[in-house]
C-alpha cells in the first residue's frame, strides 16, 4: 500500500467516525485532544502526511476504534478486547455527592446528561425524602446530599448545560398516594415534596427538561448518559460504566425512544405534579 493510499483511507475513516460520532468537528477534536486546525489539516485533500503515531493512538482510544482499522489494516474498527477495556464495574454507588459522578458531570460540560432516576430524581428531592428513601442518613447528610444535587441543575442553567430526565408518571402517582417505598412517609411530607419539585421544574426549564412516560408502554432500568463521554447504568449500590461509543450510542437511541413515547412533555411536568396534590392522604 502506498503513503498516498494510507492517507486517503485514513482521512475516509475519519470523516465516518466524526459522521457517527455524532459531534461536532470542535467537539471531536476537543475529545481526541486535537486543535480544530489540526483536524482541518488531517482532513485535506491535499494532505498526505499521517499524523504522528501518538496522535493515531489518541484518536483511536478516545473515540473506541482499533488503530489497524484508522489505518485500513483492518476492516474490523473495534476487537472485542477494546470493547471490554471500556466498560468497567463501579462499587459503592448511591449517593450524588458520589465523587465519580461529580467527575462525570464535569466531564460531559457542554453536553446534554440524560437521566432515567430510580425512584424520584435527586436534583428534586427534598432532605425529608431522601433521608426516607435511603433508610441511612441523619437529617445532616441529607441536607448535605440534596445540596450537591441541586447544584448540578443550578449550575446546568448557568453554563447552557442541558440535562433530560425521564421517567414513569406511575413513580409520581405512586408517591403521592404514599405506596411502595414512600409507605409510611408524612403526608406533609409528601406535599412539600411535590411543592418543590413543581416550582424547580418551572424555574429550570428548559435547562432541565423532564418527560414523563406511561410505564405501562414503556420499561426502563436507572441510568445515566453523560453526553458522548459515558453512559452509566446503576443497578443497586453499584454502576456498571460503558465508554465505547456504541454502548452511549444505544443507550441514548433507548432514551430517545422513551422522550418519542412521553405522555407528559416538560412543559407540563409542573401542573401534572401539581394535580397530584389531591391525592395526597
Amino acid at each position: 500500500m502506498q503513503k498516498r493510499d494510507t492517507s486517503d483511507i485514513f482521512r475516509q475513516r475519519l470523516l465516518a467516525l466524526i459522521e457517527r460520532s455524532g459531534l461536532s468537528r470542535a467537539q471531536f477534536a476537543a475529545r481526541a485532544g486535537l486543535d480544530r486546525s489540526t483536524l482541518s489539516q488531517l482532513l485535506s485533500d491535499v494532505n498526505v502526511r499521517l499524523p504522528r503515531t501518538e496522535t493515531i493512538a489518541r484518536i483511536a482510544a478516545r473515540h473506541t476504534v482499533s488503530i489497524d482499522w484508522l489505518l485500513g489494516l483492518s476492516q474490523q474498527d473495534q476487537v472485542a478486547a477494546d470493547i471490554v477495556s471500556q466498560m468497567a464495574i463501579e462499587p459503592d454507588a448511591g449517593s450524588p455527592a458520589d465523587e465519580r459522578l461529580l467527575s462525570w458531570h464535569e466531564e460531559a460540560r457542554g453536553f446534554k446528561v440524560r437521566y432515567v432516576p430510580a425512584t424520584l430524581p435527586d436534583q428534586v428531592k427534598t432532605e425529608a425524602v431522601i433521608a426516607h428513601e435511603t433508610g441511612r442518613l441523619d437529617e445532616t447528610a441529607a441536607k448535605a446530599w440534596a445540596g450537591i444535587a441541586r447544584a448540578r441543575i443550578i449550575h446546568a442553567k448557568r453554563t447552557e448545560h442541558e440535562i433530560e430526565v425521564c421517567s414513569p408518571l406511575q413513580g409520581l402517582e405512586g408517591f403521592a398516594r404514599g405506596e411502595g417505598i414512600w409507605r409510611g412517609l408524612a403526608a406533609a411530607e409528601r406535599l412539600a415534596q411535590l411543592d418543590q419539585a413543581a416550582k424547580l421544574v418551572e424555574d429550570l426549564y428548559p435547562a432541565y427538561r423532564w418527560f414523563l412516560f406511561d410505564n405501562r408502554e414503556r420499561f426502563s432500568v436507572p441510568y445515566t448518559v453523560f453526553g458522548p463521554m459515558r453512559a452509566a447504568l446503576y443497578v443497586g449500590d453499584m454502576y456498571f460504566v460503558f465508554t465505547s461509543t456504541e454502548h452511549i450510542r444505544e443507550l441514548s437511541r433507548h432514551f430517545d425512544n422513551l422522550i418519542r413515547n412521553a405522555r407528559i412533555q416538560p412543559n407540563e411536568t409542573a401542573g401534572f405534579i401539581r394535580s397530584l396534590i389531591r391525592d395526597v392522604r
